[in-house]
């Protein structure tokens, strides 16, 4: 999640922004913006610096402005994991090709997001036996829509919620062919200093793994995030997931990655998660593109 930055604080002007959906003009005056929607866009001048759900795991409760559509992308994705929990050392190699979240900004505080997988490629390889297994298609469309509750165009905190839907489009043998749903609590918080806090807890109703009923994951994340020069910005986040399967393990992570504005409306990226426990995959690299127009 890439933070808004500071906002230069009026007494006045600041309690408003809290409560309604506003922006300081150019010649700083306090602007309504509810008023504008997918069809009537947010002028240039009144739009909200970029924030993206990207690079880190942690969602930005910043929405995209009314009007405005806005993309997220890896570029290119790889993930290794080495699994014994069969007894039997297996390395499991992932990549994704252009995993896409496109978002359209419906009013000032909403927007709607889908989120693609064109293309998973897994492959499996049994050190022992040297067997190996590949799998690759299609992946599932997510649909999110995100609410922002307060903090949009400004102040020193922000939350949002996140319904979202994963619907069962990939094809065999991706995915668990189950229809998931879940929820999002997204919260910005400014820093002392020039540093940025991100935090985020997730709902996630899923089918269990070995297909025998519903279960429930619970994710937390942490992050904190600074300009560190220019147009250059970084990160550092823990990720942690517990499912309510009987026997699960938890999953942790420890990722960090830097950003870079190339314009105003284009942001590059590129990171690493690495896993911290033995049920995270081992490492995972990645480069990523967001776009907003």
């Amino acid at each position: 999640m890439k933070l808004n930055p500071r906002i230069k604080r009026l007494s006045a002007p600041l309690l408003v922004m809290m409560v309604l959906p506003s922006a300081i003009s150019d010649d700083g005056i306090t602007v309504d913006k509810r008023g504008f929607t997918l069809f009537r866009p947010t002028p240039e001048h009144l739009m909200r610096e970029m924030s993206t759900d990207r690079p880190d795991k942690t969602e930005s409760p910043y929405t995209v402005d009314a009007g405005h559509f806005q993309f997220e992308t890896d570029l290119v994705s790889f993930s290794r994991d080495n699994d014994n929990s069969s007894g039997l050392e297996t390395r499991v190699d992932s990549w994704a090709v252009v995993p896409l979240n496109f978002k359209v900004g419906l009013c000032n505080r909403v927007d709607l997001q889908t989120v693609i997988e064109p293309y998973q490629h897994t492959r499996s390889h049994q050190k022992a036996t040297g067997a190996k297994i590949h799998e690759s298609g299609f992946g599932d469309i997510t649909s999110r829509l995100k609410v922002n509750l307060w903090g949009n165009d400004g102040g020193p905190t922000s939350l949002a919620v996140m319904p979202f839907l994963k619907f069962p489009t990939h094809q065999n043998p991706i995915g668990n062919h189950h229809l998931d749903g879940g929820v999002i609590f997204p919260f910005a918080v400014e820093l002392p200093a020039g540093f940025g806090l991100g935090l985020m807890t997730e709902f996630d109703f899923t089918q269990a793994s070995d297909g025998t009923g519903d279960a429930m994951e619970f994710i937390n994340t942490i992050t904190v995030s600074r300009d560190i020069f220019g147009k250059l910005g970084g990160y550092v986040e823990v990720f942690t997931c517990k499912s309510s399967e009987r026997n699960a393990e938890w999953v942790g992570t420890l990722d960090f990655g830097f950003t870079y504005g190339l314009t105003k409306d284009i942001q590059l990226d590129a990171g690493v998660n690495i896993g911290l426990t033995d049920a995270a995959d081992d490492i995972n690299p990645f480069i990523g593109l967001s776009y907003r127009f």
